[in-house]
């Protein structure tokens, strides 16, 4: 009886997100068209109410990202058990969202190519102002940053690679330990458990988050804002739709043999509440749930493979980039030429790793990419307006190439229930 009340919360919350959605896409729209500029109309409704609720609703989410990414991998990798099985899961895993952000980003450079979205751009007519934040750092100093100098720093900073390392460590020595670490074993379980439980009070609260922040974005941007960027914004989408529903179910189906358009079916309420609020780390504990009740994922795995993947997986986000460097290359006239696609692939692939899952932190990770090829960080403001649109969808990419990569590594260690998946 639990068990199908449970189920009618979940799909309450589902109903209520997506009419939180589409309620807040009306009435942006409304403000950004029939309403005309005013104080009322923009200091107290847009930047002020759904400002302040939607923001809130971002900080709330962000209060427990730390805490429950910590506590989730502890336990994911100490629940596992055996330090062999969790080398080959880890080194699967980790493999797995390497080659497909690096094929991620091969996408985006080929259909931004294609479709060519800088050419015969208007420079005049497109405001480059603003402040662009710039994050440039070597290769050997990101794989070094991966280690913490201090990892109580570490996690009051949120430097989540770094917590990532320390709680990876942490879950081996406690599963290599056994019975001698049962108590200390039993309280991160706990704190596992209240994290989960906190994280399902705040997401109550998610179909007023997604209104306000939504009716914000459209409120702002309209439609006129989009008419100078379409093909940029065409060719994002098309090479994250390529990715979301051809890579990834092509992998699916050649790995588990499993029925893609049924895993989507399965999976599209995790994927819609990803695209309206825009940040991974919010959907770790709907995704982990979804995987485990409807597709069939032992949680031993998906516990530990999905906050992991919400932290160093970022095919969508990689997309983005690649297509913004051709993008901007183009409007900018420089050519990039084989060796600047192949540093834009490498440097993507690695800019994802570490990328803190919230919202628009794709743009402060770009000016890394930009700088290895030598395109102006400037041109970052070519498209900051728009940017939000489409963190929303590469958001979606991002957590469904988690769910994907986790269903795979289950399967190949067993821990699938294609029962559950059938049902």
């Amino acid at each position: 009886m639990s068990n199908t009340q449970n189920k009618k919360k979940k799909l309450g919350l589902t109903t209520k997100i997506f009419i939180g959605l589409i309620a807040g896409l009306i009435v942006g729209i409304l403000f950004n068209l029939a309403i005309p500029h005013s104080y009322v109309r923009d200091t107290i409704f847009i930047d002020g109410i759904f400002y302040v609720v939607g923001t809130g609703f971002i900080r709330l989410m962000k209060m427990l990202v730390v805490p429950l990414v910590f506590c989730s991998l502890v336990c994911g990798a100490s629940q596992i058990g055996d330090t062999s099985t969790l080398g080959k899961v880890g080194g699967k895993t980790i493999i797995f969202y390497l080659f497909t952000t690096a094929l991620a980003v091969s996408v985006a450079i080929g259909v931004a190519t294609l479709v060519k979205p800088g050419i015969g751009l208007d420079m005049s007519s497109i405001d480059v102002s603003g402040e662009v934040v710039t994050t440039e750092t070597s290769a050997a100093e990101t794989l070094l940053n991966i280690i913490p100098d201090n990892p109580i720093a570490s996690l009051a900073n949120g430097t989540m690679l770094q917590i990532i390392f320390f709680a990876l460590i942490a879950g081996i020595v406690l599963a290599k330990m056994g019975e001698k670490a049962e108590f200390l074993s039993n309280i991160m379980t706990q704190c596992n458990d209240f994290m989960m439980e906190l994280t399902t009070l705040v997401m109550s609260f998610a179909p007023i988050g997604v209104f306000f922040m939504i009716a914000r974005t459209f409120a702002n941007l309209g439609f006129d804002a989009f008419l100078p960027l379409i093909k940029y914004m065409g060719s994002v989408v098309t090479a994250l739709g390529v990715q979301c529903f051809g890579v990834y179910l092509l992998l699916l189906f050649l790995f588990t043999r499993l029925n893609p358009f049924k895993f989507i079916k399965k999976f599209f309420p995790v994927m819609a509440f990803a695209f309206s609020t825009s940040t991974s780390n919010a959907t770790i504990p709907m995704n982990i749930d979804t995987l485990e009740e409807k597709v069939g994922v032992s949680r031993k795995i998906s516990s530990f493979t999905i906050p992991l993947g919400a932290t160093i997986n970022m095919d969508g986000t990689s997309i983005m980039q690649g297509v913004a460097v051709v993008f901007a290359a183009q409007a900018y006239g420089i050519d990039l030429g084989v060796t600047g696609y192949l540093t834009v692939i490498a440097t993507a692939t690695l800019a994802s790793i570490g990328t803190a899952g919230i919202p628009s932190v794709g743009l402060v990770t770009l000016s890394m990419v930009f700088a290895a090829v030598g395109i102006p960080v400037e041109a970052i403001a070519l498209i900051m307006g728009i940017d939000r649109i489409l963190d929303m969808l590469r958001t979606a990419v991002n957590i469904t190439g988690d769910a994907v990569c986790t269903t795979i590594v289950a399967h190949q260690n067993k821990e699938l229930n294609r029962e559950t998946f059938n049902a």
